[in-house]
This record gives structure tokens, C-alpha cells and sequence, in this order.
């Protein structure tokens, strides 16, 4: 106790200031996940969740002290951690506004994304994050420099400090494994809820969430996986060849944010159908409702849904984007690209935008296509009025170049005309919406008319094609506009389901309506199209016919929307048999694929 009180004054200041600037700034992580609301960031602090709200502080603590030995100074290092510390709190309240989930680790690779994220927020908040990027920048130059000067004990005491503050952080990166002691500390009193990441984040914490989502195996092994029980599986469902199949061309179109806001409850749209064109066409094929897995946003989700055949509801909670946590560790992914060019298609995706978003060039290499139009290469790229993205009908245009060839042809289309933001794209704003009647969304209503003019017109034009093509065509996710009282209305399913359809030149698919998820689609086509079936489209068949769509918490049985799906004996065998091909190709050893299941 004597030697505490002699302990000089400045470095009790010095002490008390780090352990301040730690709290204050947990704090306002707390307050970005509530919409800065004092009153729950400090209950979550002081009242209901302190043990918790201390332990995301030690892991900050050993954050700031190694950022301040990195830069051999602890006001460097703490004006560097304030910076950080206000741009990914600032991301998070953004992102939990617009598309009502919080900051993954893995977003945090998208920093550099930079129109993206200027297209996103605006302006004024882009110069601001771009200001704190030269801020930090030029702190990190500064400091190093100055760091060069210090003396040989201080230098030392860096040192030391850098290695022992990357070991704990390297070790708190294992925060996954079972045997971690902070993941077992936390597990003394947070309840993790793997489904909702953004009750996670409210249960847990800020830092407890985040680190909940550091990397993890994909999926956790099915007790009975073994090279004999895949076997298994591929020769129940495995099917016949037939090399004298058609070979139609097929065109993958996901619309961005595409959905129908008559479908909400409280919302009234006056002035107008703005999905007249689209509804013109999709009450004479197949075509309906698809579930998506988020709301606001996760396009990227969504598409691998309907290029692999795997479902996002069946992956551990923390592999939250496949396409940047997954499918880069492999050098090549099976899915419907992979198997039409064994078919003999060329295959080619178009995106009009940049090619790093979500990884997409990296992705698409992988996944095997052999070309990928983006907004540089593209040769269509005309835009509407104001509207500072690429029109569906440029996009269209583009896709209908790509079908002059003989050769058939799988086109994948990834729309960016109906991304936000929505305010001020176009001059004349027809369609109200009572209930919500925001600029964003009577914006919107015109965007998504716009795109359901530009398909009619496509889909006329197809029909003029001297070889069959078949068409899927699906928004990705609800746009993240709509007001609290909206979204309180519609929780659950409403807030998920975007439409559908499916299209064939040659108008042999049934006038039918369903709900459907987006890893049915290339099966669902291949059936209703009387194509060649892979085993793998024989095995989401038999699923789909039990089990219409489903996601983590959302599952549609029976013409009845549940919480957990209500499967018999017969039923779960078929759930358990795509369980383990899906363990097999993403977490296992992938015998399916040397017995050709996918072919």
C-alpha cells in the first residue's frame, strides 16, 4: 500500500487517462448498437451486463497497448485508437440503420471500397471518412518517425510491449476454440444467439459480438460424415447421363433490392402498379415469392445461395459471407457454373460496378467463369436521369450482345441500378406510399418500375432469340428504407420474401405460383425446364418438396410460416443427407465431388 501511494502523480494521471479513454470508447461502441441511447449504454455497462462490458474493455486495453507500442507513444497511440475507434463505431451505427445488423470483422476488408461506401453514405460523411484516413495515416507516419529517436531502455520497453500485446491478440483471434479463456469467460454469462447477430451484439456487447464472429469452421461436423455415408447419399439421389440433353441458354438475373412494397402491411402505394410490367409477366409463368436471408442488405449471401445449391441457414452463425470468409480458400467451388461448363456453356458474369466488391473477382475466378463484365468492360453503361449506377436496361443490353453466339450460353447478371441511396435520382416521383411516404421510398417505388419495365422489355426481346433461354429472375433482399413502425408491422418473413420468376422463351413452364429459397433456383429450373439433372438437383428437389424455403429461424412448411422446421423420419433423412453434402464440400473432404455429384 505505501509503495501505491508514492507511485508519482503523473503516472497515476497517465493510468487513469488510458483506463478513461478504454471505458468512454466501449461506451460508445455500446451506444452506436442502440441508437445513442445513454440509458441502455450504461445499463448494459453498470447494471445488466458489467462483467461482460469489462471484458470487452480488457480486450480494448491490450488493443490500445498495442497500437501505442507499435508507435512508441501512448498519446499517438491513443489519438490512432480514438480514430479507429470512431470509424468502426460510426460503421456500425450506419450499418445498423440501414440494413439492421452490426459490423462484422470480415466488413472491415471493405474499407477500401471506397465508392461503394461513398455511394452509400453520401458526400458529406465520405469526405469525414476519408478525412480520418489521411488523420491516421499521417499520425502513423509522425509517429514512427518520432519513434525512431527514442532511447535504447524505451525502445526495449516497446518492444517488449508490441510482443506480448500481438501474442494476447493473436490468441484472442482464436476466440472460437473451445479451449480459449476468454471465449470460456464470457460463456460464464453471455447468451449467444447464433441466429440474430443483432441480438448477439445487444447481449453480449459490442466486443463480445465481434469476437463471436471471428473466423470459424464453416459448419460443425455431422456425426455420421464418412466417405462411405456420402456415398451413400450420391448413389440415392445420383443421375442417369445424357449426352443428347438440350442445352438451352440459361440467364441468371439478380435484381438489386427488387421486391414488391404492396406486400408490407401499413404501407398503401397510390398513383400506380409500379410493378405492373412485372406482375404482366410473372401471372403467366412460374414465379412467386423467394426468401431471402437478410433485410437491407447481404447480396452477396444471396448469390451464393443460387449459384452453389447451399444454404446460409445451415452454416455456423459466425460464417456470416461466404464470399470473403469461404470461398477464397479454395482454388476451385462447385456450383452451377462449374457444372454447365462441363456441358460445354461458356459462362459469364456481369456486374455493373467494380470488380472487388465482396471479393466478386476473386469469387467468380474461382466458381470458374471464364469472363467478368464489369463497369469498365462493359460496352452497355448508359444510366437514368441522376442515377449515378448503371440502368437494368444497359445491363440487359449487355447480356442480350453476350447471346449472339452459338454456343450455349450462362449468363449471371448482378443488377446495381436500384442500390441505394434512393434520394434524388429521379425528377418526377409518380407513386405515394401511404404509410411511409419518405423520398427514399417514393424513389424507390420509381426505381423498381423502371427495373420491371426494363425486364418486360428483355424478356420480349428473348422471345425473339432462335434458341431457348430460360430466365431466373430475383431481387435480392428488401431495400433498407423503411420507417421502425414499417419494419415493427412486418417482422419476420414480410421484411424477407422478394419475388421471383422463372422465364423460358419458348413458354413451356407452368403458370405457377410458390415460395421458394434461392439455393432451389438452378434445380428448381432444371425440373420445371426438363433439363439434364445433376444428383446433387435431385437431392435439393426431394428437399424443396418438403421443405418449400427456409432460413435460420424462418422456416415455410405446408403453406405455414414456423420457427423450426417440424420434419418426420422421412422428412429429417433427406434434411441429414444435404446437411453432410454440404459439410463435404465446405468443411470436409469433398468425396462428393470424386463421385461426380455435382456433374
Amino acid at each position: 500500500m505505501q509503495k501505491f501511494r508514492n507511485l508519482p502523480w503523473q503516472l497515476l494521471l497517465k493510468i487513469g487517462g488510458v483506463l478513461s479513454v478504454i471505458i468512454v470508447s466501449n461506451l460508445f461502441f455500446q451506444l452506436t448498437q442502440n441508437e445513442f441511447s445513454f440509458d441502455l449504454a450504461f445499463k448494459f455497462a453498470f447494471s445488466w451486463h458489467t462483467e461482460k462490458f469489462f471484458l470487452g474493455c480488457l480486450v480494448l486495453l491490450i488493443f490500445y497497448g498495442w497500437l501505442s507500442s507499435l508507435l512508441g507513444s501512448l498519446k499517438l497511440g491513443s489519438i490512432v485508437y480514438l480514430l479507429v475507434t470512431i470509424g468502426i463505431g460510426s460503421a456500425n451505427f450506419l450499418k445498423m440503420n440501414y440494413r439492421m445488423e452490426p459490423i462484422y470483422p470480415d466488413d472491415l476488408k471493405m474499407i477500401i471500397e471506397f465508392g461503394m461506401i461513398r455511394d452509400i453514405v453520401g458526400l458529406p460523411l465520405f469526405l469525414l471518412f476519408l478525412l480520418l484516413i489521411v488523420a491516421g495515416v499521417c499520425v502513423l507516419f509522425f509517429s514512427w518517425k518520432k519513434s525512431l529517436k527514442l532511447g535504447k531502455k524505451q525502445q526495449w520497453v516497446r518492444i517488449v510491449g508490441f510482443v506480448l500485446t500481438s501474442s494476447l491478440l493473436f490468441y484472442i483471434g482464436s476466440f472460437n476454440q473451445q479451449a480459449n479463456l476468454l471465449r470460456k469467460a464470457y460463456n460464464k454469462t453471455a447468451l449467444w444467439i447464433p441466429y440474430s447477430q443483432k441480438m448477439n451484439y445487444y447481449n453480449t456487447g459490442f466486443i463480445g459480438g465481434f469476437l463471436y464472429n471471428l473466423p470459424v469452421d464453416a459448419m460443425e461436423k455431422p456425426k455420421d460424415y464418412s466417405k462411405a455415408k456420402i456415398k451413400e447419399v450420391v448413389d440415392d439421389y445420383q443421375a442417369e447421363k445424357d449426352s443428347a440433353a438440350e442445352k438451352p441458354n440459361i440467364v441468371y438475373v439478380m435484381s438489386e433490392s427488387f421486391s414488391d412494397p404492396q406486400r408490407l402491411k401499413g404501407l398503401e402505394i397510390l398513383g400506380g402498379d409500379p410493378l405492373q410490367d412485372y406482375r404482366s409477366v410473372a401471372e403467366q409463368t412460374y414465379s412467386g415469392q423467394m426468401l431471402s436471408q437478410n433485410y437491407g442488405g447481404g447480396t452477396a449471401n444471396i448469390e451464393f445461395e443460387a449459384l452453389t445449391g447451399f444454404s446460409m441457414a445451415l452454416f455456423n452463425a459466425q460464417m456470416t459471407t461466404p464470399y470473403t470468409m469461404l470461398v477464397p480458400e479454395f482454388d476451385s467451388f462447385p456450383s452451377l457454373v462449374g457444372t454447365l461448363k462441363k456441358r460445354g456453356y461458356e459462362t459469364t458474369a456481369i456486374h455493373p460496378y467494380n470488380t472487388s466488391m465482396y471479393k466478386r473477382k476473386d469469387v467468380y475466378q474461382t466458381f470458374g467463369f471464364d469472363q467478368f463484365l464489369d463497369e469498365k468492360t462493359m460496352k452497355h453503361t448508359a444510366k437514368l436521369e441522376n442515377n449515378p449506377y448503371i440502368s437494368d436496361a444497359s445491363a440487359y443490353k449487355e447480356v442480350l450482345a453476350q447471346l449472339k453466339t452459338k454456343t450455349p450460353q450462362f449468363l449471371h447478371l448482378v443488377t446495381m441500378q436500384t442500390h441505394m441511396p434512393y434520394e434524388d435520382k429521379y425528377t418526377e416521383l409518380p407513386y405515394i406510399a401511404k404509410g411511409d411516404n419518405s423520398s427514399a421510398v417514393r424513389s424507390y417505388l420509381q426505381d423498381i418500375a423502371y427495373s420491371s419495365e426494363a425486364l418486360k422489355s428483355f424478356l420480349k426481346k428473348l422471345d425473339k432469340l432462335p434458341e431457348r433461354t430460360l430466365v431466373v429472375f430475383w431481387g435480392d433482399h428488401l431495400p433498407g428504407i423503411y420507417s421502425d413502425t414499417i419494419q415493427a408491422a412486418n417482422q419476420g418473413y414480410r421484411l424477407h420474401e422478394t419475388e421471383f420468376l422463372m422465364y423460358d422463351n419458348r413458354h413451356k413452364l407452368p403458370a405457377q405460383q410458390v415460395t421458394t429459397s434461392p439455393f432451389y433456383f438452378a434445380a428448381d429450373l432444371f425440373q420445371q425446364g426438363q433439363l439434364q439433372m445433376t444428383g446433387f438437383q435431385n437431392l435439393l428437389v426431394a428437399l424443396q418438396k418438403e421443405l418449400p424455403a427456409f432460413e435460420k429461424g424462418m422456416y415455410y412448411q405446408s403453406g405455414q410460416w414456423g420457427k423450426e422446421a417440424r420434419l418426420n423420419n422421412a422428412q429429417e433423412k433427406i434434411y441429414q443427407a444435404y446437411q453432410l453434402i454440404q459439410y463435404d464440400i465446405t468443411a470436409g473432404e469433398q468425396y462428393s465431388l470424386q463421385e461426380n455429384f455435382f456433374e
